[in-house]
């Protein structure tokens, strides 16, 4: 494996942009039209999770950390661990596609994959992206190989979502050669097997920093192990800093702009938590299926009831529509940050970083609450089984529940979604006043041509959400962001579009006439614009006139799409994932 393997590129598609206009089916990218060595990666990873990891569910399960650590450094010689470590530097220098298989792979087992996704990208990445050459040379190469395993320390008791708050604090000594750090980081995942610890404090109690920390710097300790609900696998310890010595030469991008590394490399890792939770609900459904086929009720399986197939039809629409979105943005990653690794010049990087940290809160919500949802019908379709622990499913149940809190609360990414898209069109970068104009008009003459009809849908959500946005900036204007009932709605409709539409475009581009691939199509446009309607319902009473004829239009352009018999439709979808007993691309 060499290079980068897409390197034909051509999108130049902004972050943000499908707020305000459709792109072409052309600037996407979905599972079909992956790569031999995209599809070699995929097999290698999958089969080290079938074969290596979900085998020693038991032991990881009750914490046999030595057992963990085996496993990711024979991730490591497999290279499972070095996609996004430069060749230069002993990796792999694979795509973000690349990344996100390795990441859905991985999700399947729970809490090894979370140590896994951690190691590689939270706890790896900044020294990728930002490192001097030193630091790369030092410490990268063992990182991709598995020698070192990494750790990511931002979170303190006072400072969860809001990161800037932190109390770690580092002065230099007097001999100007080492920073001393005192502080204590709370919840930090890998910490009892981690080699390196990416830490942030503040130097001179106000220069918020990142450091690179080894575990034998004297002054570093751990607190004892968290008893947690679940991913019990993944060491989760406080690491305690008391006079830690750090070598100035570890000070890890500029002093007082550990703030920038924090939160850019974060954003990468919301794309990551999607893909692993992606992975994760493909394995929960198989489980699902495997059960219902086998399960006796009333003198038949429980696959044939409709209940049950209605269940495992919106499980897999959901599922495909994660898939679609996270290939989507990994697509777009690929396109800003191809090359900046090599590039010294931090703006240029934390500029590539960010450009789609809109799409990649969308990727972090939808993924870990598509897990969440999934595993949950998951549980009801299994009965009492599903309660106890001797069904893989239960674990599945208890492990799913951190991804809506990991990486920024799921409340914190749809606060911080739509505040994004204003100030990004504040500042020219995408054009509001031109998309709103064509939202109104868009349903002032809304209608239904039938041949058009998943096109027109994408349409009216996002016609719907820039003209609750205008009403909502014309109303509280800059106190907007201080309306986080009103933001969180907004985000959600913003959500589910990007979802619905990378469903379509992905319909779009395979241009297929399999009947089972348009009938999954119509349940995730159906499922998201009954979740668009829940929020519009809210929201209208807030922010539209009671005489304003919009409510009316709003809701006119919504329900205004017809789609097939539901219920011979979901049967059909549910017949095929039987049929294949998994998941699959349809």
């Amino acid at each position: 494996m060499e290079g980068t393997i897409v390197s034909h590129l051509k999108s130049r598609v902004s972050g943000g942009s499908y707020l305000v206009d459709q792109i072409s089916a052309n600037d996407a990218f979905f599972p079909e039209a992956l790569t031999d060595e995209h599809k070699m990666i995929q097999k290698t990873a999958k089969q080290f999770v079938t074969k290596d990891v979900l085998t020693k569910r038991k032991e990881i399960e009750s914490q046999d950390f030595d057992v963990v650590v085996d496993l990711l450094k024979k991730a490591g010689d497999l290279g499972l661990l070095a996609h996004s470590v430069p060749e230069k530097y002993g990796g792999l220098g694979l795509d973000k596609i690349s990344k996100g298989i390795v990441g859905e792979q991985v999700g399947r087992s729970g809490s090894y994959g979370v140590a896994h996704s951690n190691h590689t990208c939270i706890a790896t990445l900044p020294i990728t992206y930002y490192g001097t050459e030193e630091q790369k040379q030092k410490y990268l190469p063992k990182l991709a190989s598995g020698e070192y395993i990494g750790a990511y320390c931002l979170t303190e008791p006072e400072a969860g979502s809001d990161a800037m708050s932190g109390k770690t604090t580092a002065v230099l000594n007097e001999a100007g050669t080492h920073y001393l750090l005192n502080g204590t980081k709370i919840y930090i995942t890998n910490a009892v097997f981690s080699d390196t610890f990416i830490v942030y404090a503040k130097v001179e109690g106000k220069h918020f920093t990142t450091f690179i920390v080894e575990k034998d710097f004297p002054g570093l300790s751990l607190g004892p192990e968290e008893k947690k609900m679940g991913i019990k696998g993944s060491s989760t310890r406080s690491v305690i800093l008391e006079n830690c010595e750090v070598p100035i030469e570890n000070v890890l991008g500029e002093i007082g702009k550990g703030h920038i590394i924090a939160f850019t490399v974060l954003n990468l890792g919301r794309f990551n938590l999607g893909s692993a939770c992606t992975g994760g609900a493909m394995g929960v459904l198989e489980l699902a299926v495997s059960h219902v086929l086998a399960r006796k009720q009333f003198g038949q399986t429980l696959s044939s009831f409709g209940v049950t197939k209605e269940k495992i039809a919106k499980m897999t629409a959901r599922i495909y529509a994660s898939e679609s979105l996270q290939y989507r943005t990994s697509y777009l990653l690929e396109n800003a940050l191809h090359g900046l690794d090599d590039v010294a010049d931090s703006r240029i990087v934390a500029a590539g970083m960010s450009e789609f940290a809109l799409e990649c809160a969308a990727c972090k919500v939808y993924g870990s609450e598509t897990l969440d949802g999934v595993v949950d019908e998951a549980v009801q379709l299994h009965g009492g089984a599903g309660f106890i622990s001797e069904y893989p499913v239960e674990q599945m149940y208890r492990d799913s529940r951190i991804n809506r809190i990991f990486e920024g609360t799921n409340e914190i990414n749809r606060l911080l979604l739509t505040g994004q898209f204003l100030k990004k069109c504040l500042k020219g970068e995408l054009p509001y006043a031109d998309a709103v104009k064509q939202a109104f008009e868009n349903l002032s003459s809304s209608h239904c041509s039938g041949d058009r009809v998943f096109e027109e849908v994408i349409e009216s959500i996002r016609s719907t959400y820039l003209v609750l946005v205008e009403y909502a900036r014309r109303k509280f204007g800059q106190d907007l962001e201080t309306q986080q009932e009103v933001l969180i709605k907004l985000s959600d409709i913003a959500i589910h579009l990007y979802a619905a539409e990378s469903v379509v475009l992905r319909h779009q581009k395979i241009n297929s006439d399999s009947e089972v691939r348009k009938y999954v199509v119509e349940t995730v446009l159906e499922e998201s614009i009954n979740q668009v309607l829940l929020n519009v319902r809210q929201l209208e009473q807030v922010l539209i006139p009671p005489e304003d004829k919009m409510k009316k239009l709003v809701y006119a352009a919504l329900m205004n799409h017809g789609f097939s018999d539901p219920i011979h439709r979901n049967r059909r979808i549910a017949e095929r994932v039987y049929r294949d007993g998994s998941f699959a691309s349809f």
